[in-house]
């Protein structure tokens, strides 16, 4: 019954989000379009629940046909961000638009952040778990790495060190959330997602506080606090540090 009343939720705050925001989101449209003349979207296949692809709908950051370079992850210096695409990926419109999946059910306002189809593939079988419940616009780790761009900024291989200090993190963050989800922990993470855009800090202090409450593991709750380097770390499931962002 709880997660009937999760599903109520998301219809009824994607309805009202698209609805406040679309003049944010059509005058995003149309400067995206006006800079090169190319759809304002970039419709992105991820892996949902139960690992069934869908088609992701995300505002434009990116010069077109971004994504055939092979490049997954991006850094705040990866030169195939538009001008208009940063003013997108600071005020995080690109995922305002995500809400159309929330709608038709793709996905939910808070859960695991879905990933491509390679990614997955290479999930250990601990990070499938995360599968086992649809993926979301927002989670404790979009809140705890809402700074990944600049994490990976100056990398010679982002994918890579995505790997080897975010996955791992990522990852565990998004199975305390499947472990321990709620309709309270949604209203509490969405609330918090909207305090990270102007007090980041204070928003990781709330993350802080539902780990310890929940008797997380210590490494993950002193990782989530981001008041130290990230080091590289096994994801999940696994005893090794990923060497490859193509390993398995």
């Amino acid at each position: 019954m709880r997660f009937f009343f999760i599903r109520v939720l998301d219809v009824m705050l994607a309805l009202i989000g698209l609805i406040v925001f679309s003049p944010l989101i059509v005058a995003a449209m149309v400067a995206v379009w006006w800079q090169d003349g190319f759809s304002p979207f970039y419709v992105a296949k991820r892996a949902g629940r139960g690992e069934r692809p869908f088609e992701m709908v995300k505002l434009r950051s990116m010069v077109k046909n971004a994504d055939r370079t092979g490049v997954a992850s991006t850094s705040n210096t990866d030169m195939r961000i538009t001008r208009v695409g940063h003013l997108i990926r600071r005020y995080k419109l690109d995922e305002i638009t995500q809400l159309w999946n929330v709608l038709k059910g793709d996905m939910s306002l808070v859960g695991p952040r879905p990933n491509v189809l390679q990614a997955v593939a290479n999930y250990s079988s601990e990070e499938k778990k995360l599968l086992t419940v649809r993926p979301g616009i927002t989670d404790l780790a979009s809140i705890v790495f809402s700074d990944e761009g600049e994490i990976l900024r100056g990398s010679s291989d982002p994918d890579l060190l995505y790997e080897q200090i975010i996955r791992p993190w990522k990852s565990r963050l998004g199975l305390f959330y499947v472990e321990n989800r709620s309709i309270l922990l949604n209203i509490r993470l969405i609330f918090m997602t909207i305090i990270a855009l102007v007090n980041k800090p204070a928003a990781l202090d709330g993350v802080h506080r539902i780990l310890v409450k929940s008797n997380a593991d210590p490494k993950l709750i002193d990782v989530a606090r981001r008041d130290k380097p990230l080091l590289a770390f096994p994801p999940p499931g696994m005893v090794d540090i990923v060497q490859s962002h193509h390993a398995s």
